[in-house]
């Protein structure tokens, strides 16, 4: 009996150092995906935070341009008393609603890319981790 219950260890280790191998080489396989996913992740996240600067960006030109239109409106008004005034007035609203549109998308754009950390990436290894250990918790047994 001693010989069966000793070959039926050895084939029991033999799965067990198995086991173990595939452990090893589906964790490494695995981390490297979770590292693809968030270089991934990370990509598009820099373009939305590129795209919410760019807004920003434009919406300080505009709101520039709607500066000058105010200014060239007070001289106007305190030059002549005519429509011209006017006129320069409506431009400057215009300019100015502009901006408020440019930071508005600016700002929903930085906040779409805004924590600038691979949110998914991390959750799927957290979720991955777990597994391995319930997995290394039922071998066990």
């Amino acid at each position: 009996m001693r010989s069966t219950e000793s070959g039926a260890q050895s084939r029991d280790e033999r799965s067990i150092q198995e086991l173990v191998k595939d452990l090893s080489q589906q964790s490494s396989e695995l981390a490297r995906k979770e590292v693809e996913l968030a270089k991934a992740e990370m990509q598009i996240k820099a373009k939305r935070l590129g795209v919410g600067a760019g807004a920003f960006g434009g919406a300080a030109l505009i709101g520039l341009f709607a500066l000058g239109a105010l200014t060239a409106t007070l001289i106007l008004a305190l030059a002549t008393v005519t429509d011209g005034w006017l006129a320069a007035l409506i431009v400057t609203v215009l300019y100015a609603a502009i901006a408020g549109v440019a930071a508005l998308l600016g700002k929903r754009k930085v906040d779409e890319g805004t924590p600038p950390v691979p949110e998914r990436a991390i959750d799927t290894t957290e979720e991955d981790v777990e597994y391995v250990k319930r997995s290394a918790k039922e071998a066990r047994s």
